[in-house]
């Protein structure tokens, strides 16, 4: 699993346009996780690798950083998020796991958009992974206010 907050080769640079406000770019990449997930029967009450990748578009706060976590989005906030998740139990389908992974990334309004992809690894012998990819972007009336909803910490 890769966790990380700057740009490396791996990363796309951020998308900044004319007039675009200052942003950053988090990341999760290649979390796997078992999970019980699967709208057929034979998948219920058995677990299964699924892979979640999350790119998260957050805006800077004009704030100085001061060097401290609490003034960033924490990865470790958002890993745990959907650790927390799959521990609700089962799931039938990806397209809800990666709704929800979206709806929990964008409760921080820092957040302006998440792109969540969800793959399951062991669902054919032929395909290394099967999945969705979701990209939801923060409400209007949310973007004018830029403060965190959840706790931050950890980066």
């Amino acid at each position: 699993m890769t966790v990380s907050r700057t740009l490396t080769d791996q990363a796309p640079a951020p998308d900044i346009a004319a007039g675009d406000e200052p942003h950053y770019r988090m990341f999760v990449r290649d979390l796997v996780l078992a999970s019980s997930i699967g709208a057929h029967a034979h998948e219920r009450g058995a677990s299964q690798r699924i892979r979640i990748n999350v790119d998260l578009r957050i805006r800077e706060s004009p704030a100085p950083l001061g060097d401290s976590l609490a003034n960033v989005l924490s990865y470790e906030d958002i890993v745990s998020g959907i650790r927390a998740l799959i521990a609700e139990g089962h799931i039938n389908l990806v397209e809800t796991l990666a709704e929800k992974i979206a709806r929990m990334c964008l409760a921080d309004r820092r957040v302006a958009r998440a792109v969540v992809r969800v793959e399951k690894l062991d669902l054919y012998t032929d395909a290394t992974s099967v999945g969705i990819e979701i990209a939801r972007r923060q409400p209007a009336e949310a973007a004018a206010n830029v403060l965190p909803l959840g706790p931050t910490g950890g980066g």
